[in-house]
């Protein structure tokens, strides 16, 4: 067997394509929540708290002082960008919030299709003990009377 057939064999089998449709909708996803979080949410946690922009709030560990985050990013200065970390850390527990949320509902849905055992078909007969349909009235292995 060549190497491309085995590659081909590889790629089409079904968990690498759901992989690669995993992985492209979780990058879509992953924009849209950091858009929210950075649009939506910490504009308002940032109006809540007196006004503030936690993107642009940072720690400066040089000796010379910035009026804003981009001109210590322009001068090279040595900044701790605490403001970003705090974005990342809405991001994430947003985004572990909502895959919770999908695997709680995925979880609910397979219990309920688990849940409703199919009704049996089948009994054992009495006599030989051989399973036999439910409706049976005379047993197909042993010919005893059932009731």
């Amino acid at each position: 067997m060549s190497i491309a057939s085995e590659f081909k064999e590889f790629a089409m089998k079904g968990n690498v394509v759901d992989l690669a449709i995993g992985v492209i909708i979780g990058g879509a996803f992953g924009k849209i929540v950091d858009s929210f979080v950075k649009d939506v949410v910490m504009p308002m946690l940032g109006r809540l708290l007196g006004g503030a922009d936690f993107k642009h709030l940072y720690l400066n560990l040089g000796e010379k002082t910035f009026e804003t985050l981009d001109a210590a990013e322009k001068a090279g200065a040595p900044i701790v960008k605490y403001g970003a970390f705090i974005n990342s850390v809405v991001d994430f527990v947003i985004i572990a919030f909502a895959i919770f949320m999908a695997i709680k509902v995925m979880n609910r849905l397979k219990r309920a299709e688990t849940a409703a055992p199919a009704a049996p078909t089948t009994r054992e007969c009495p006599h030989c003990l051989s399973v036999i349909p439910l409706k049976a009235t005379r047993c197909a292995h042993c010919t005893s009377q059932l009731q």
